[in-house]
């Protein structure tokens, strides 16, 4: 069958990955300055601004989110797939260090409280996520650094966030606009002053070191992510199960009902003075003057209600209510980050669940079927999770995948469902029967549309793209582009098939002996070479295309599992 896709990517992004790979191969540490040019050669979409002298603000806040805000102290950045992994690389117990986070991307990170930061990573797509994102960060930090040479000595720094003027003079020195300046600001907060005094005194040159790049330790650490959920829910082995890759909250807020549940709660939160534009947003909705969901907001509000250390519910309290809707958390321990969630549908209140999946008269209480939802996560990993899981639970009666790209010909909160899906780690190409479409999301999206019958690239990392690349996988009418689809795809062959999938060629996925939908979510424009989300997150209303996504797809596990129960022999 004629290839209707490229079958390579472009030479300039290859040339930048053999140079870090090859590197990284060293047993010492690599300086992420020998991966500069490589980095600025290949016109990344995401960082387009890379060889200008002018800093490229987008490209710097996209880092800075996904990065742990300790990557200002760090000089080294070690990566390893497990504890013993550090260890014996003489890194003893850095699980003891302490613990950080980045806003927008989750990974298991620790910090030695001086210069060092170690991050576990679950596959290879991880080190094409952290090397382009240091060697930009580094980049951009460097411009900053030379253009701060300009201010005076006498330049107040300890005032500058809060003196107009000097954000002013800042912007213009800077050559941004004051947008981005503000925006820098906002993420930066209190540490503004200091942060941005420290550019100007310092350069950055970052080093970084991979411990092991092997697929047996790669495996390993899948095992032991595995090991913890049966530890736990031992009756996975035994029983059907419906697999979710979505997020640790939609699911579980739709099915618990805890956020409605505390909407008294909620809404006084909301009155509090440093609310007051969530409160706005409330009267509007009540007052029917926007076009929203009560629920959505009051699942929004609950997150940020969490975080709140006055207004704080109880997490044993909430984590008791859940487990009273058979709901169970297993967080993470000793490898990469992917929570999960069991939700054992037998236990399911219907009195609970969102009022937008309808009254149901259901039979769910003789089920003997689990919800398992993951966390999804980056990339590759995706496909040696699900081999992992079809391996150890009693039957896969769907697979369900949500998830966040990037779309060439919808605006940000679209909904895009795919049915043919290009993947680059096998460079095959994958047409299915996805269970979704247009008619079943619809209903639940206020603010976006939803595009069905889509084409879909599964790409190696974010920075790993420019204007050409995907121009090509445009003109041959592939508009959705992310990061898991293909590597879960790959591994839903395999449930399927008796071999290892293959490479390089068209695969057809029709016919499975079990449901199977993905559903993604705009985040990003790339081709509009605007300021998107790739430089911030998903606010409010990016919580519109979650929650529909999220309930088509329990909407989906609702009416399977009640036909499932109803074709069973009657004893």
């Amino acid at each position: 069958m004629e290839r209707t896709v490229p079958s390579t990517i472009s030479e300039e992004i290859e040339l930048y990955l053999r140079t870090y790979y090859s590197l990284l191969r060293s047993s010492a540490e690599v300086q992420i300055r020998t991966l500069e040019e490589a980095h600025m050669g290949m016109n990344s979409l995401l960082h387009p601004g890379a060889r200008n002298h002018s800093p490229d603000m987008s490209a710097f806040i996209y880092c800075l989110l996904r990065l742990p805000q300790e990557i200002l102290d760090v000089d080294l950045v070690i990566l390893g797939q497990s504890n013993s992994v550090f260890a014996r690389a003489g890194w003893r117990d850095v699980e003891s260090w302490q613990e950080v986070s980045a806003p927008a991307r989750r990974r298991r990170c620790f910090y030695n409280g001086r210069e060092t930061l170690a991050c576990f990573i679950a596959s290879r797509t991880d080190i094409d996520d952290i090397i382009p994102m240091l060697t930009a960060y580094q980049i951009e930090w460097n411009k900053i650094h030379f253009l701060l040479q300009n201010l005076p000595e006498s330049f107040p720094w300890d005032n500058a966030k809060d003196d107009v003027a000097l954000m002013k003079e800042l912007a213009e020195i800077l050559h941004l606009s004051g947008n981005d300046i503000e925006y820098l600001a906002t993420i930066w907060g209190v540490k503004f002053n200091h942060n941005i005094k420290r550019m100007a005194g310092e350069q950055r040159r970052l080093r970084v070191r991979l411990l092991s790049g092997s697929l047996n330790e790669y495996g390993r650490a899948n095992r032991i992510w595995w090991e913890n959920i049966e530890r736990t829910y031992p009756e996975l082995e035994k029983r059907p199960v419906y697999f979710i890759s979505s997020n640790s909250h939609s699911i579980v807020n739709l099915i618990s009902g805890y956020a409605l549940q505390h909407k008294d709660e909620l809404i006084s939160f909301i009155k509090e003075p440093e609310n007051e534009s969530l409160m706005h947003e409330w009267e509007q909705i009540q007052a029917d003057k926007v076009p929203s969901s009560q629920e959505n907001f009051l699942y929004y509000t609950l997150k940020k209600f969490q975080k709140s250390s006055v207004w704080r519910i109880s997490e044993e309290d909430q984590k008791a209510y859940e487990k009273d809707c058979g709901i169970v958390h297993i967080p993470c321990e000793h490898s990469f980050n992917v929570h999960a969630q069991i939700i054992d549908l037998s236990k399911v209140r219907l009195d609970c669940l969102d009022p937008r999946l309808g009254k149901r008269q259901s039979q769910l209480a003789h089920s003997d079927a689990l919800i398992l939802n993951i966390d999804y996560p980056l990339g590759l990993s995706a496909y040696n999770i699900l081999v992992r899981i079809a391996e150890n639970v009693g039957e896969i009666l769907g697979i369900y995948i949500m998830g966040k790209a990037a779309s060439l010909n919808g605006v940000i909160g679209d909904i895009l469902v795919p049915n043919v899906v290009h993947d680059e780690q096998s460079k095959n190409t994958y047409l299915f029967h996805n269970s979704f479409s247009a008619t079943g999301i619809a209903p639940f999206l206020i603010y976006g549309t939803v595009l069905d019958n889509q084409k879909s690239v599964t790409v190696r990392g974010t920075f790993l793209q420019n204007a050409e690349y995907m121009e090509v996988f445009y003109r041959e009418g592939y508009t959705d582009i992310e990061m898991e689809a293909g590597p879960y795809l790959s591994a839903v062959y395999e449930l399927y098939r008796p071999k290892r999938h293959p490479v390089d060629e068209i695969i057809n996925l029709y016919g499975l002996p079990f449901d199977l939908g993905i559903i993604h979510y705009a985040s990003d424009t790339p081709m509009s070479k605007g300021r998107n989300l790739g430089a911030g997150s998903l606010s409010y209303f990016g919580v519109d295309s979650t929650y529909a996504a999220s309930l088509a797809i329990l909407q989906r596990i609702l009416d399977k599992e009640d036909q499932r129960l109803q074709s069973r022999p009657r004893l």
